[in-house]
């Protein structure tokens, strides 16, 4: 079970067929209650994560069934959404240091969609009536019905000014299909973050262990084609939780199906093409090198394969 997904768009429409939402910087999760009133949490790429989660999986309608579509986001310093605060919490598994995250880095579950409600599947059904089904629930208690808008240039302006990740126009009309990237959904970034699969790690100079830069590509039909080495993001516990994780995972060889250039390679320790990263960059196309990259955080809800 994977969530539906939105095709990036060029112009924001307008018009009464459409709705508009704030594109959350979060982690994208279906939760489905069947057995009790608490949730199971299903990420993107359809893993039970609900460990990483105590704190939200209670359903704040008790035992009724549903399954909700939505993002759980958790505020920076400015208050605002940033994945890189919820990242932290989105790896662990243990029971009680989940609950202790819970109560350093709070969090929300932001549900848009509602797919499944006392038995019967509502996926087939338009936007419009899932939302209003949904508005009604009086969800509360940690989940969240964030606000839908008539005006989508409007919400675009307004979500820049205020910092946040963009927006997703939806048809009114449409239905949701599982796993899908649907045209009817378009999203609209005020950055742009793109998600990379990690094929090397380069250690700060000086040293031979503590990690400072990372090599990354891009996965297409000729193999994972190299698009540029990232360090700016990487310092202190986030190049220690790097190394550890991709220490398990060291190769003799490069990974990229095209040549590294000599002065990315040397000193390059290769790794297996596994894991996933999101980073920011200057450029608008995946294609290309990356300008002035940033890494954003490590996606354990993604694999190379869905990058396509």
């Amino acid at each position: 079970m994977r969530p539906m997904l939105a095709t990036p768009g060029r112009h924001v429409p307008t018009g009464p067929e459409w709705s508009h939402e704030v594109k959350w910087d979060g982690v994208r999760i279906l939760a489905d209650v069947t057995d009790g009133p608490d949730g199971r949490f299903y990420s993107r790429n359809g893993n039970n994560v609900s460990a990483a989660w105590p704190d939200l999986v209670p359903s704040p309608l008790g035992e009724r069934d549903l399954l909700v579509d939505g993002e759980i986001i958790a505020l920076n310093e400015d208050g605002l959404p940033d994945f890189r605060v919820v990242q932290e919490r989105m790896h662990v598994r243990k029971h009680v240091q989940a609950l202790r995250l819970a109560e350093r880095v709070p969090a929300t579950y932001m549900v848009f969609d509602l797919l499944r409600l006392d038995g019967r599947d509502l996926s087939a059904r338009p936007l419009a009536e899932r939302r209003e089904l949904l508005t009604g629930l009086g969800i509360d208690s940690g989940w969240q019905v964030p606000a839908a808008y008539d005006d989508g240039p409007m919400l675009f302006d307004a979500t820049r000014q205020q910092g946040l990740e963009g927006i997703v126009s939806k048809r009114l009309t449409s239905r949701y299909t599982f796993g899908q990237r649907s045209p009817h959904w378009l999203k609209f970034a005020h950055r742009q973050r793109l998600s990379y699969v990690v094929g090397g790690w380069r250690p700060q100079e000086g040293t031979t262990s503590r990690l400072a830069a990372l090599l990354v590509g891009e996965p297409t039909a000729d193999g994972l084609l190299y698009r540029g080495r990232v360090g700016s993001g990487i310092a202190g516990r986030t190049s220690a939780m790097l190394a550890e994780l991709l220490a398990p995972l060291a190769r003799s060889d490069s990974p990229f199906a095209d040549e590294v250039p000599r002065v990315d390679a040397l000193g390059t320790h290769w790794v297996e093409p596994v894991v996933v990263v999101d980073v920011d960059t200057h450029h608008t196309s995946r294609h290309q090198r990356l300008r002035q990259p940033s890494y954003q955080g490590v996606r354990s809800d993604l694999a190379p394969d869905d990058l396509g």
